[in-house]
């Protein structure tokens, strides 16, 4: 990682670390530097005007001022295409449509030679997807999560049955590839996983769910994580 990107991830990792901070030690192995070049590059952060606080002894560390705010970050060409490279590769994805306008955004206000190298270096980078779920169905979806309403669905099983179910939505899961809604089925009284791309139809209720949690699924597989740790 070049020494700018690795500011701007350190920046990041401050403003996310909160009032607790994070140790010169723990931000060296998180970048897999040495302690002394962490500590030049909070120096350098601090001389930009980053409001980066430190505390010595033991429990102490180094994080940003509270109420503090960043200064605006540029990308990269090379962080531009991994954001579009991703929404790209995932266009089946809970929330894609609004991951593509949030990454066009970005990339609207990057400095014109910034975003002509990202193009470039864009036209390297090919995704070829299967055709997802109807624009229609995906977005119910995401506003039932959103909203936590009960979404009523159309349903083709993998024997070919199909149902209509009123599901609470509880979580977004991909497993093998596939993404799957999870939630309480009220039909059968018990969480049930529906492959997204089986969902024929899906109409957002005035129902309120009425607070099944994630913590009903069981402990997750060990390779799996939120999108945001």
């Amino acid at each position: 990682m070049k020494r700018t990107e690795r500011l701007h991830a350190l920046s990041e990792l401050l403003r996310r670390s909160g009032r607790r901070g994070c140790s010169a030690e723990r931000l060296a192995s998180e970048f897999g530097v040495s302690v002394r070049t962490i500590k030049r590059d909070l120096a350098a952060l601090d001389d930009s005007g980053v409001p980066v606080w430190s505390k010595p002894g033991p429990g102490g560390g180094y994080g940003l001022a509270p109420g503090s705010t960043l200064p605006p970050i540029t990308l990269t060409p090379a962080q531009a295409v991994a954001l579009l490279a991703a929404v790209s590769a995932a266009p089946d994805a809970p929330y894609a449509d609004l991951a593509t306008a949030g990454v066009r955004k970005i990339l609207d206000v990057l400095d014109p030679r910034t975003r002509a190298r990202a193009e470039e270096l864009a036209g390297r980078v090919w995704v070829n997807n299967p055709t997802p779920s109807t624009r229609a169905v995906r977005s119910a979806l995401e506003q039932a999560m959103t909203d936590q309403r009960v979404v009523r669905i159309r349903y083709l099983s993998g024997a070919g049955e199909t149902s209509t179910r009123d599901v609470e939505p509880v979580t977004f899961a991909q497993v093998h590839g596939n993404w799957h809604l999870v939630g309480w089925c009220r039909l059968r009284e018990a969480m049930r996983w529906f492959r997204v791309a089986r969902i024929e139809a899906a109409h957002v209720t005035a129902t309120p769910c009425t607070g099944h949690g994630i913590e009903e699924l069981g402990a997750p597989p060990p390779t799996a994580r939120p999108v945001f740790s």
